[in-house]
């Protein structure tokens, strides 16, 4: 019988509180939210948590999408849901110098998301009408 003998795995030295928020703050501009500012003070693991979860969404490498189109979605999505996020996505689209047309057609395409979710609401409405005529 062969035994096998591992290596031990080193794993990388987990980031630090400042790592984290300088790394957030370089990729949207300067700008760092306020809830992030906030949670660093009174609940730092919700800080490494979204961190965590913004890499599983939008790994730096190997991801199906590039990051301007990651970008695009994620301001689309923060548009159209009345998020906070809008800012510093705007400042994230400044740094990855996105083009102005391309910002603007992201907003047309939030705008008709939003006036779709109207439009299919009111079926109910459109239905009860119908049945009227």
């Amino acid at each position: 019988m062969t035994t096998m003998t591992t290596q031990p795995t080193t794993m990388p030295a987990q980031p630090t509180l400042e790592q984290v928020l300088g790394g957030m703050s370089a990729a949207l501009g300067g700008h760092l939210p306020g809830m992030v500012q906030r949670a660093a003070t009174v609940m730092p693991e919700m800080v490494f948590k979204h961190a965590a979860d913004s890499g599983f969404a939008m790994p730096k490498e190997g991801g199906a999408l590039s990051e301007e189109t990651r970008t695009l979605m994620l301001l689309a999505i923060a548009l159209a849901t009345g998020s906070h996020c809008v800012e510093g996505l705007m400042n994230k689209a400044k740094v990855l110098d996105i083009e102005t047309a391309k910002i603007l057609e992201t907003i047309k395409i939030a705008r008709f998301s939003e006036a779709t979710r109207v439009f299919h609401n009111a079926e109910v409405v459109l239905a009860q009408l119908e049945a009227k005529q």
